[in-house]
Protein backbone atom coordinates (compact mmCIF):
# COMPACT_ATOMS: atom_id res chain seq x y z
CA UNK A 1 0.00 0.00 0.00
CA UNK A 2 1.44 3.36 -1.06
CA UNK A 3 1.45 6.37 1.23
CA UNK A 4 -0.46 9.52 0.29
CA UNK A 5 2.89 11.25 -0.31
CA UNK A 6 3.96 8.47 -2.69
CA UNK A 7 0.67 8.86 -4.56
CA UNK A 8 1.19 12.63 -4.72
CA UNK A 9 4.72 12.33 -6.08
CA UNK A 10 3.52 9.84 -8.72
CA UNK A 11 0.84 12.26 -9.94
CA UNK A 12 -1.99 10.03 -8.71
CA UNK A 13 -5.02 11.08 -6.68
CA UNK A 14 -4.01 11.74 -3.06
CA UNK A 15 -5.35 13.28 0.14
CA UNK A 16 -3.55 16.59 0.84
CA UNK A 17 -4.57 16.52 4.52
CA UNK A 18 -2.39 13.46 5.16
CA UNK A 19 -0.11 13.94 8.20
CA UNK A 20 3.14 13.29 6.28
CA UNK A 21 2.19 15.78 3.55
CA UNK A 22 1.13 18.36 6.14
CA UNK A 23 4.43 17.93 7.97
CA UNK A 24 6.37 18.50 4.73
CA UNK A 25 4.35 21.65 4.04
CA UNK A 26 4.92 22.92 7.57
CA UNK A 27 8.68 22.43 7.16
CA UNK A 28 8.53 24.30 3.85
CA UNK A 29 6.62 27.20 5.44
CA UNK A 30 9.33 27.50 8.09
CA UNK A 31 12.03 27.40 5.40
CA UNK A 32 10.15 29.98 3.26
CA UNK A 33 9.83 32.37 6.21
CA UNK A 34 13.60 32.21 6.65
CA UNK A 35 14.33 32.53 2.91
CA UNK A 36 11.90 35.39 2.38
CA UNK A 37 13.56 37.37 5.18
CA UNK A 38 16.89 37.29 3.26
CA UNK A 39 16.27 39.95 0.61
CA UNK A 40 19.20 42.00 1.92
CA UNK A 41 21.65 39.08 1.55
CA UNK A 42 23.67 38.38 -1.58
CA UNK A 43 22.34 36.09 -4.30
CA UNK A 44 25.09 33.59 -3.43
CA UNK A 45 24.01 33.50 0.23
CA UNK A 46 20.36 33.04 -0.77
CA UNK A 47 21.36 30.32 -3.28
CA UNK A 48 22.95 28.33 -0.45
CA UNK A 49 19.62 28.40 1.40
CA UNK A 50 17.72 27.42 -1.78
CA UNK A 51 19.94 24.35 -2.04
CA UNK A 52 18.77 23.25 1.41
CA UNK A 53 15.23 22.67 0.15
CA UNK A 54 15.00 22.58 -3.65
CA UNK A 55 15.77 19.46 -5.71
CA UNK A 56 18.40 21.27 -7.79
CA UNK A 57 19.73 24.82 -7.98
CA UNK A 58 22.25 25.58 -10.70
CA UNK A 59 25.14 27.99 -10.34
CA UNK A 60 24.17 31.60 -10.93
CA UNK A 61 20.49 30.99 -10.20
CA UNK A 62 18.62 33.80 -8.43
CA UNK A 63 15.20 33.84 -6.80
CA UNK A 64 14.26 37.24 -5.44
CA UNK A 65 12.20 37.02 -2.25
CA UNK A 66 9.39 36.81 -1.58
CA UNK A 67 9.01 33.40 -3.15
CA UNK A 68 6.34 30.80 -2.44
CA UNK A 69 6.05 27.05 -3.06
CA UNK A 70 4.25 24.02 -1.63
CA UNK A 71 7.22 21.74 -0.95
CA UNK A 72 10.37 22.89 -2.75
CA UNK A 73 11.84 19.40 -3.06
CA UNK A 74 10.03 18.93 -6.40
CA UNK A 75 11.60 22.04 -7.99
CA UNK A 76 14.73 21.68 -10.17
CA UNK A 77 16.36 24.85 -11.51
CA UNK A 78 19.18 24.89 -14.05
CA UNK A 79 22.11 27.30 -14.24
CA UNK A 80 21.51 31.05 -14.37
CA UNK A 81 17.74 30.80 -13.84
CA UNK A 82 16.14 34.04 -12.62
CA UNK A 83 12.82 34.34 -10.79
CA UNK A 84 11.73 37.87 -9.94
CA UNK A 85 9.73 38.94 -6.88
CA UNK A 86 6.52 37.18 -5.80
CA UNK A 87 6.76 34.00 -7.87
CA UNK A 88 4.61 31.04 -6.84
CA UNK A 89 5.33 27.40 -7.71
CA UNK A 90 2.79 24.78 -6.63
CA UNK A 91 5.09 21.77 -6.79
CA UNK A 92 3.15 18.69 -5.73
CA UNK A 93 5.02 16.94 -8.58
CA UNK A 94 8.13 17.88 -10.54
CA UNK A 95 8.62 21.40 -11.85
CA UNK A 96 11.76 21.67 -13.99
CA UNK A 97 13.16 24.97 -15.28
CA UNK A 98 16.07 24.95 -17.74
CA UNK A 99 19.30 26.92 -17.88
CA UNK A 100 19.11 30.64 -18.53
CA UNK A 101 15.34 30.94 -18.16
CA UNK A 102 14.09 34.31 -16.90
CA UNK A 103 10.78 34.58 -15.07
CA UNK A 104 9.13 37.94 -14.38
CA UNK A 105 7.49 39.10 -11.17
CA UNK A 106 4.30 37.48 -9.88
CA UNK A 107 4.51 34.51 -12.26
CA UNK A 108 2.59 31.47 -11.06
CA UNK A 109 3.50 27.90 -12.03
CA UNK A 110 0.94 25.27 -11.08
CA UNK A 111 1.72 21.56 -11.08
CA UNK A 112 -1.14 21.00 -8.60
CA UNK A 113 -4.46 20.06 -10.19
CA UNK A 114 -7.96 19.08 -9.12
CA UNK A 115 -10.34 16.42 -10.39
CA UNK A 116 -12.97 17.56 -12.88
CA UNK A 117 -15.48 15.10 -11.43
CA UNK A 118 -17.39 16.87 -8.62
CA UNK A 119 -17.73 13.74 -6.46
CA UNK A 120 -14.00 13.12 -6.53
CA UNK A 121 -13.37 16.79 -5.68
CA UNK A 122 -15.87 16.61 -2.80
CA UNK A 123 -13.94 13.61 -1.49
CA UNK A 124 -10.98 15.97 -1.03
CA UNK A 125 -8.69 14.32 -3.55
CA UNK A 126 -6.10 16.15 -5.64
CA UNK A 127 -3.37 15.21 -8.12
CA UNK A 128 -0.47 16.79 -9.94
CA UNK A 129 0.88 17.03 -13.47
CA UNK A 130 4.56 17.95 -14.04
CA UNK A 131 5.55 21.27 -15.60
CA UNK A 132 8.67 21.49 -17.76
CA UNK A 133 10.12 24.83 -18.85
CA UNK A 134 13.02 24.63 -21.29
CA UNK A 135 16.26 26.56 -21.61
CA UNK A 136 16.49 30.29 -22.32
CA UNK A 137 12.75 30.86 -21.92
CA UNK A 138 11.43 34.31 -21.03
CA UNK A 139 8.17 34.43 -19.07
CA UNK A 140 6.67 37.91 -18.65
CA UNK A 141 5.29 39.18 -15.37
CA UNK A 142 2.01 37.81 -13.97
CA UNK A 143 1.86 34.92 -16.44
CA UNK A 144 0.25 31.69 -15.23
CA UNK A 145 1.53 28.27 -16.32
CA UNK A 146 -1.08 25.54 -15.81
CA UNK A 147 -0.50 21.90 -14.78
CA UNK A 148 1.06 19.53 -17.30
CA UNK A 149 2.41 22.24 -19.61
CA UNK A 150 5.78 21.91 -21.35
CA UNK A 151 7.41 25.07 -22.71
CA UNK A 152 10.11 24.54 -25.33
CA UNK A 153 13.57 26.07 -25.36
CA UNK A 154 13.87 29.73 -26.42
CA UNK A 155 10.12 30.39 -26.10
CA UNK A 156 8.65 33.73 -24.97
CA UNK A 157 5.51 33.95 -22.85
CA UNK A 158 3.83 37.38 -22.89
CA UNK A 159 3.12 39.16 -19.62
CA UNK A 160 -0.24 38.26 -18.12
CA UNK A 161 -0.69 35.19 -20.34
CA UNK A 162 -2.47 32.06 -19.17
CA UNK A 163 -0.59 29.09 -20.65
CA UNK A 164 -3.03 26.18 -20.93
CA UNK A 165 -1.16 23.93 -23.37
CA UNK A 166 2.36 23.11 -24.54
CA UNK A 167 4.43 25.86 -26.18
CA UNK A 168 6.69 24.88 -29.11
CA UNK A 169 10.41 25.59 -29.06
CA UNK A 170 11.16 29.17 -30.12
CA UNK A 171 7.50 30.25 -30.16
CA UNK A 172 6.13 33.51 -28.77
CA UNK A 173 2.74 33.14 -27.10
CA UNK A 174 0.42 35.61 -25.38
CA UNK A 175 -3.15 36.02 -24.23
CA UNK A 176 -5.81 34.17 -22.27
CA UNK A 177 -5.59 31.43 -23.23
CA UNK A 178 -2.11 31.92 -24.63
CA UNK A 179 -1.91 31.49 -28.40
CA UNK A 180 1.12 31.32 -30.69
CA UNK A 181 1.90 34.75 -32.16
CA UNK A 182 5.03 33.68 -34.02
CA UNK A 183 7.46 30.80 -34.32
Amino acid sequence: MRSEKQKMLAGDLYRPGDAEIQADQAATKTWLARYNAMLDLSAAQRRAVLRERLAAVGDGTVIRPPFFCDFGFNIALGRDVFLNYNCVILDVVAVTIGDGTQIGPAVQIYAADHPRDPQTRRAGLEFGRPVVIGRNVWIGGAAVILPGVTIGDDAVIGAGSIVTRDVPEGATVAGNPARVLRR
